[in-house]
Formats: structure tokens, sequence, C-alpha cells
């Protein structure tokens, strides 16, 4: 395992990172149980994997309760993120449907004490804003808050967590300018590669560390789905369409000969096609099994894509038909 630094943070963490959503809520075809996910957090820890991101929405603090049951007593050896902004404790999660935010320095305080307390922790490496608005990086009462916490050593650095669609690209490169955060998070990947590569080129500047999400575009770049794939309702992936499928795997042809060059599978050229950017701290595939996390631990080697092959996948993207961007409906 390859480790990076996170933005100015100066925080190492793994290029292989654990996104543990899939702990606490079953919207990716699979439902883990508790004794499954420990030893799958554990087998990602003795891979290397230091770098844990979670949520306290993520089945109402489920997964944060076993990240800290996993590590309480390896602390000081893994890097924690979570996320707030939800309010989980007012509301009722139903279905994929967005929850009331907020994000004001009380409820910060609140939710804080509740993801540490689920976490046996008494810091964070990294917290986050999840999925925040425009108007949300534009309050200076709540960028101030989190500097606070950073100074009395509460949280250790912040990030900005863009969502839950692909876009929010205002949201994410004002939030370089006007916060302190040292990470913005994005969903990227070889096929959707807007506007995570303003956010590199920015995040570079700025030393804002880049974390990707989605970097397997739900399934398409491993394999698993297919043009008659059927995906239950419930399922996270369900947002796509069957167009959107078909013609992704029609860019999946066109990627192919770049892949066999290297004797790599879709997969690989997938995760090694993020890695292959400097901006990048860490990427967060969607793991249901240890057999996924051994698979996607070994694709931190350092061999990555030659800057030529770089530039002929830029090539294609360009090429290839725009797709639409969410944002913040106050963007002036």
């Amino acid at each position: 395992m390859k480790y990076r630094t996170l933005g100015k943070s100066g925080i190492k963490v793994s290029e292989i990172g654990f996104g543990a959503w899939t702990l606490g809520l079953d919207w990716w075809g699979k439902k883990i149980e508790d004794d499954e996910a420990k030893r799958i957090l554990k087998r990602a820890y003795d891979l290397g994997i230091n770098y844990f991101e979670t949520g306290d929405i993520y089945g109402r603090g489920k997964s944060e309760q076993l990240i800290g049951e996993v590590f309480a007593g390896t602390r000081s050896e893994v890097v924690i993120s979570t996320k707030y902004g939800y309010d989980i404790y007012s509301n009722e999660q139903i279905g994929h449907r967005e929850l009331p935010q907020k994000f004001t320095p009380e409820f910060t305080d609140f939710a804080l004490k509740k993801s540490l307390e689920r976490l046996q922790t008494d810091y964070l490496d990294v917290y986050g804003l999840h999925n925040p608005k425009i108007h949300t990086i534009r309050d200076r009462t709540i960028i101030d808050h989190l500097d606070k916490k950073v100074r009395e050593g509460t949280i250790k650095s912040y990030q900005v967590a863009l969502g839950p669609a692909i876009g929010w690209a205002q949201e994410g490169l004002e939030s370089m300018d006007r916060t302190g955060a040292t990470a913005v998070q994005t969903v990227y990947n070889i096929l959707e590669q807007n506007p995570g590569n303003a956010l590199i080129e920015k995040g570079e500047k700025h030393d804002v560390g880049i974390l990707v999400r989605v970097p397997d575009a739900s399934g398409i770049l491993t394999g698993k789905v297919k043009a008659d794939t059927k995906i239950s309702e419930k399922d996270h992936r369900s947002v796509r369409s069957g167009d959107w499928v078909k013609q992704s795997l029609q860019k999946v042809d066109q990627l192919m000969p770049i892949a066999k060059r290297y004797g790599w599978n879709i997969t690989e050229l997938a995760i090694k096609f993020i890695l292959s950017h400097r901006g990048i701290s860490s990427v967060l595939p969607t793991v249901v099994s240890e057999e996924e996390v051994e698979l996607f631990s070994q694709m931190s080697d350092g061999r990555y894509l030659e800057p030529s092959d770089m530039k002929e996948i830029a090539e294609l993207f360009n090429q290839w038909p725009p797709y639409e961007l969410k944002a913040s409906a106050q963007t002036a």
C-alpha cells in the first residue's frame, strides 16, 4: 500500500481508502451483518488501509459505531473521517430521499459529540460537511466554527464532501477559496471526469487533497453491471438509467485497448487512472466483502499510467457527449 498527504493537513492517508457507508446501509445489493463488517474492516487494516471514511447518516450512526468498536485499541494507527449535516436526530430516513440539513454551530457541536461517542475517540482526523450547498460554503459562521474546532484539537482538519449526485462544481471550487478545508470529496471516474478535473487542478494550486468516491462508475467499471443487469429500486445504483448503462459500456470498449497495453482489466485501469493524478489523495471504492478489499488494495502499487496514455484518455473523454452536473439553485 502506498500513502499520500491529505492536502495541507500533513496527514498521511492510504491511496486506497475505505468508504464505510455500505456497513450501515444495504444500498449496494447486500446487507452486511455486523460480524462480517468487522472482519472487512480488520482485513482492510491488515492490508495497509489506514483511511476510513464514514458519515453519521449511514445507518443512523451504525457505520461509525462499527469503526469505533474495531479500532478502539489502535486509534492512533488509523485516520478516521466522518461527515455531518443531515439532521438524523429529528427526521426519519425514508428510501434515498435527502433529509433536512443543519450546519449551525450548535448542531455542529451536537453532531460532533455524538459521532465521537460512537467512534470511541476524543478527536477526528477529518470532519466533513456532508453535501453542503453554496449558501453553506459562503456562511462564515459555520466555517469559522470549524476552524475553531481545529484550533481546539477536537478535529485535526475538515473536508467538503460534494453531492449527492455528480456535480456541485462551484461549491467545491469556492470551498477552496472561502474555507480552510484540507480536502474536497467528489464523484470522479474515468467515465465522469467533470467536475473532477477542475477540482483536481485547483486543489493542487491550493494544497487541497481530492478524495474520490464512485471510482467504478456505479459498477460499470467492475464488470458487474451489464446492459441487461436488473438493479433493485432499493439499490443506490438504480438512479442510473438503462441508456446511461449502455452508453457507458460502449465507452469501456474504447478504453480497453489502453488497459490491455498494461495487462490490466477495466477495474485496474479505472483505479490506476485516478491514482495517476498527483492531486488525488485517496480513492474510496465501494466494497461489500473481504475479497473486494483485497482486490482494490493490490492496485496501490506505484505502477500507474504514462502521460501519453493519460492524454489519450483525455482525448476520448472530450469526444464523448457532455452530461448533466448538479449544483445549488443559488449559484450567482
